[in-house]
């Protein structure tokens, strides 16, 4: 009808088969105006997934802030981090980190790694030993930070502060692991330079413990907790795939405060200068004055509640800053205790304390606003102090009975009478009695009164 051709003729086949070219053209062209379109840029949901690997850095890397904490109390800070969310979204996990250069590069690195593992986290688990080494080599592959993996964990070691691992800067390195201990941790770092990949923390390039606060860490996205490490990422485009394309330089730099542990760090090439040649002589071992209020760097002890703290501190420390910089670890408590030691091997990392730990600690810092009181005492055979009242009296052994506490006061932290008594320094009646002068028999506490401490307590 109408002129048309009748129904199967050559007309009306041939027809829709001519079209076919022109619609597999068009097909084509659509997609590759989509495929132009998702080359040209990340678009909002691709910041988190990584999409536009191609793209150009949309503005120069981001600045590496110091490690300034705020001055919060433990449990303040523990609050304040757990409020903070996880970040929505993928967390896309770092490609394989296999380290090409020479011999003494992997011995060094290798090296350098494992000091990381050691005093960033040999408390932790497997796990969280494995996210530390994981985010250095994150840095080492990121733009903003050095391109060897010495270079990263040794960042601003030559400063007293502003190292990016405080480690390396706050006389935790006086403290030594063990040959087996050690051993184990440069397998772990082995492991990761030959390409083992930790996908939990994805490419974090920073974290912290959950007992302090950076400044820093309000900027940058949150995506993993290990325990007591908390891992985050720089937010935007500086987070994702794209940026980590920083090539490994090789020629890993010595650094001369390993050379105790590593034979590859013992041994410099000709003309050769340590990394931390130039630090200040109070960088191995503490802070210098003008950095005196600091914290003291991560405890080695820290009750449930936050109120109780125990330190290692370099005898090199300034003596005069130790009252500040426990102050500041106390914070807002109002009873706080913190206690320090100079020698690694003596500072207790448990309760109860020793009396033999005792007559070795170096600081004590006591503060109880209820009843008014706050002192300081410094043992003034490690930090002479001019006034003799400041001093810590010589202890005279007391044994004190540990009756068994409810679960509910030892699970929320709280310290017994009995145990804050024995924690608190053992001094003689009068607190300005001369430190030198000789014990008095008739100041020591008859046996009628003594309570036998029971065996292992």
């Amino acid at each position: 009808m109408n002129g048309s051709p009748p129904p199967g003729s050559a007309d009306t086949i041939a027809r829709p088969a001519f079209l076919y070219p022109f619609l597999l053209l068009l097909a084509f062209a659509t997609l590759g105006a989509l495929a132009l379109v998702a080359w040209k840029g990340p678009r909002p949901a691709d910041v988190v997934s990584g999409a536009g690997f191609e793209t150009a850095p949309p503005s120069p890397p981001p600045a590496v802030e110091p490690v300034i904490l705020q001055a919060l109390a433990p449990e303040t800070a523990r609050d304040l981090n757990a409020k903070t969310p996880f970040v929505n979204g993928p967390v896309p996990a770092a490609k394989p980190f296999i380290l090409t250069g020479t011999p003494m590069d992997m011995a060094r690195a290798t090296d350098c790694l494992a000091s990381a593992l050691y005093y960033e986290a040999a408390n932790e688990a497997e796990s969280g030993q494995r996210a530390v080494a994981q985010v250095v080599l994150n840095r080492v592959r990121h733009p903003a930070f050095p391109a060897s993996v010495c270079g990263v964990v040794y960042q601003g070691a030559t400063r007293s502060t502003g190292c990016q691992f405080s480690f390396s800067c706050d006389g935790a390195m006086a403290r030594l692991p063990s040959s087996a201990l050690w051993d184990r941790l440069r397998r772990l770092a082995t492991e990761a330079l030959s390409g083992a990949v930790y996908a939990p923390v994805g490419l974090a390039t920073h974290y912290h413990t959950d007992w302090v606060l950076p400044y820093w860490s309000a900027k940058l996205d949150k995506i993993r907790a290990e325990r007591t490490h908390l891992f985050f990422r720089w937010d935007g485009w500086w987070g994702t795939p794209p940026a980590f394309r920083q090539a490994y330089r090789g020629g890993e730099p010595l650094i001369g405060r390993l050379a105790r542990l590593s034979p590859a760090h013992a041994q410099a090439l000709a003309g050769e200068v340590a990394l931390d040649a130039a630090a200040p002589p109070l960088a191995e071992g503490g802070a210098t004055p003008d950095a005196s209020a600091a914290l003291p760097g991560t405890p080695a002890f820290a009750s449930p509640a936050g109120n109780f703290l125990i330190y290692t501190v370099s005898p090199r420390t300034d003596a005069a800053g130790l009252a500040d910089r426990a102050k500041a670890a106390c914070g807002t408590q109002p009873y706080c205790k913190v206690m320090m030691w100079t020698d690694p091997v003596a500072t207790p990392s448990a309760l109860p304390v020793s009396d033999v730990a005792l007559q070795a600690m170096a600081f004590s810092y006591l503060k109880n606003e209820k009843g008014g009181f706050e002192k300081a005492l410094w043992n003034c055979a490690i930090f002479p102090r001019a006034d003799p009242g400041q001093c810590m009296k010589a202890r005279v052994p007391v044994a004190v009975a540990r009756p068994s506490r409810p679960a509910s006061a030892a699970s929320a932290g709280l310290l017994g009478k009995e145990e804050k008594a024995e924690l608190i320094p053992m001094e003689r009646d009068r607190a300005v009695e001369d430190v030198s002068a000789p014990a008095r028999p008739e100041m020591a506490q008859p046996a009628s009164k003594m309570v036998r401490r029971r065996p292992g307590a």
